[in-house]
């Protein structure tokens, strides 16, 4: 069995990756590292993993003998400890901000702080499969990507690639409360956030540096906070290159992700579903990716939607495992998803 350890398993995303390591057949979970909580059961603080197992929290310096560390922290907390980590281990998958980008001038401009390992930006390959699956295969630092930023880049690539689309391009993202973290501050108060759909982030949302790098086009982003517990979305706009039409967009999407085992083009005429919706979504891996075309002055709408706890973070960041390791590349992440919820 494979070693693995979780740092930062107190935090949502943290909880989500136990949740897939303790059943997945290839691992061991050997540590859950929590600074809060030493000592403490895993389940006291994730209840849904009742009877699923007995591990303690445990401090970072008792770490010790893991293949596999999964670095969960607060941001900026990664990028200060992965000397640690990489000593530790021989892969390391990173699910915060901190390798995301691989420019330290755009980095400090979203980020607001110099970068403490910028010589380690580029030896890290993104953790997003349907692009970058064959550097997945030999990486030993990953770095999952932002949940819209992912819903983003899967909305509009394979358009962007083909060179169907004017050069520039427009997102509109909405999220559930449970993506500002376990820890989040008085603005996620249930009394301040239900009922709410708070604008919090018109321009400059650090997903929009990580949307530009993927597709290679600029790009602008705004987000926003809905009512929501998990769940993101994204509304892509973008302008049709001259002469494109809805059956060449169509023909697009079908061909970039017919043998992507966790994207599905939603494409259907009528229904209460035929655009991509978070909420179906809850639990599982995949990511729906849908779309609009006014052919009559080739405008572009491109929806996609995920669970920001699992394809958005957790999920994706086991599947970047399995293809790492020569597994399956669905194992463990076969939940469909609920409905109704």
């Amino acid at each position: 069995m494979i070693r693995v350890a979780v740092v930062g398993a107190a935090g949502y995303i943290g909880g989500e990756l136990l949740r897939l390591l303790i059943t997945h057949p290839k691992i061991e979970v050997a540590a859950a590292v929590s600074t809060r909580f030493p000592g403490k059961r895993v389940d006291g603080v994730h209840p849904n993993l009742r009877s699923q197992t007995d591990l303690l929290f445990c401090a970072p310096e008792e770490v010790e003998g893991c293949d596999i560390i999964f670095l969960a922290t607060p941001h900026r907390a990664a990028m200060t400890q992965i000397g640690r980590w990489t000593e530790q281990a021989k892969l390391v998958i990173d699910l915060t901000g901190d390798f995301r980008l691989d420019d330290t001038e755009v980095y400090e401009r979203y980020y607001g702080d110099e970068h403490a390992a910028p010589h380690l930006l580029d030896d890290f390959v993104p953790g997003i499969p349907e692009l970058y699956r064959d550097e997945l295969r030999g990486a030993d630092l990953i770095s999952v990507p932002g949940c819209m930023a992912l819903a983003g880049v899967l909305a509009l690539y394979p358009l962007v690639s083909r060179d169907l689309v004017e050069e520039t391009a427009q997102f509109d993202a909405r999220t559930g409360s449970s993506g500002s973290g376990a820890t989040a501050g008085e603005g996620n108060l249930h009394a301040e956030r239900s009922g709410a759909m708070r604008v919090f982030a018109p321009t400059g949302h650090r997903h929009e540096a990580e949307i530009t790098r993927h597709l290679g086009i600029p790009t602008t982003m705004t987000a926003t906070g809905v009512e929501a517990v998990r769940g993101v979305q994204t509304i892509c706009h973008a302008e049709l290159r001259p002469g494109v039409d809805k059956s060449t967009v169509r023909r697009a999407f079908r061909e970039q992700y017919k043998d992507e085992p966790f994207v599905r083009l939603v494409a259907q005429q009528h229904g209460t579903f035929r655009y991509p919706e978070p909420k179906i979504l809850q639990g599982s891996n995949f990511c729906d990716v849908g779309y609009a075309v006014d052919e009559d002055d080739g405008r572009l709408v491109t929806i996609a939607a995920l669970d920001n706890l699992m394809k958005g973070g957790a999920g994706n960041a086991i599947q970047c495992l399995n293809i790492r390791m020569g597994w399956p590349e669905s194992l463990g992440l076969s939940f469909p998803g609920l409905h109704p919820v």
